[in-house]
């Protein structure tokens, strides 16, 4: 597995992680779940994603991967989802990162992102204060920011954040030119997650989410042309865009997950359908904003 510096924080990553959602989900068992986290370190893959926000995904990785913690670098969100907490404060993001500890059953966390904040909440004193005050304490390693837009914008610019992570995928690339670009340039890592854009490629099924709906109805407007192995396709142009570090791809099947391995061992796409790609979003997305 190709692995890549995240940024300049010393850290370095495997060019895929493994995005933690679906791990999560009470529809996969336990057993299941800790099958799978233990194939993906085998496999090579040492950056696990996860937030508390995924279901079960931090209890299931502390229980199952706890024994080989030092074979990955583990990357968890906060700021929210503290009991009898308020949001988006201080006390939130220290107590949460405590809690996370506990759940992951660990003593650091590789990468801690504030997640998603607007950008009132994210220039705030007790908020930065918190996680930076957890780094010099030892329990987060790098303070990171996940986000879009001018939040994301900020969090480059502000010196603040040694990693960010943000959606990079054939529908929604607005940042590579910006944000991403700037991040590269001053030494900050940098994760895509979404690499497969919500299989846009695809109708969306039954009740799917409005962010399912929009990446389909810009894969549409783009009418890239046909490209072979849409999955294979979209994961090679998210995980060698440039800046960026490490694409994060969710799953809870084994065999998606050596597919993911085999697409990034493929190396980057050709260059005729990269710059395809590129033209068309040039051409009719270049105003899109990042999604969140």
């Amino acid at each position: 597995m190709l692995r890549r510096p995240l940024g300049a924080t010393g850290i370095e990553v495997s060019a895929l992680g493994l995005g933690t959602g679906p791990l999560g989900s009470p529809r996969v068992a336990d057993a299941d779940a800790g099958r799978l986290l233990n194939l993906a370190l085998d496999l090579g893959v040492t950056l696990v994603d996860t937030a508390p926000s995924y279901g079960e995904a931090e209890r299931r990785i502390g229980r199952h991967l706890a024994a080989r913690r030092d074979a990955f670098v583990l990357s968890t969100k906060g700021g929210y989802g503290v009991a009898g907490v308020p949001d988006w404060t201080g006390a939130a993001v220290a107590a949460g990162i405590d809690a996370a500890l506990s759940r992951l059953r660990t003593d650091r966390i590789d990468v801690l992102h504030l997640h998603s904040c607007p950008l009132e909440t994210l220039r705030r004193d007790d908020v930065l204060g918190a996680l930076e005050r957890a780094v010099l304490d030892g329990k987060v390693r790098i303070a990171a920011y996940s986000g879009e837009n001018r939040e994301l914008a900020w969090a480059v610019d502000s010196g603040r954040f040694g990693a960010v992570q943000c959606s990079v995928n054939v529908v929604d690339r607005a940042a590579l030119d910006g944000p991403i670009a700037r991040a590269a340039a001053a030494g900050i890592g940098v994760i895509a997650k979404r690499p497969l854009a919500n299989a846009a490629w695809r109708e969306p099924t039954p009740g799917a989410g409005p962010d399912v709906a929009e990446y389909r109805r810009r894969f549409l407007e783009l009418a890239p042309g046909d490209v072979a192995a849409w999955p294979e396709a979209a994961l090679r142009f998210a995980a060698f865009a440039p800046g960026v570090s490490s694409a994060v791809a969710g799953s809870a099947n084994p065999t998606h997950l050596r597919h993911n391995l085999r697409a990034i061992e493929a190396g980057p796409l050709p260059a005729d359908v990269a710059g395809r790609l590129r033209d068309a979003f040039e051409a009719r997305g270049r105003h899109w904003p990042g999604l969140v």
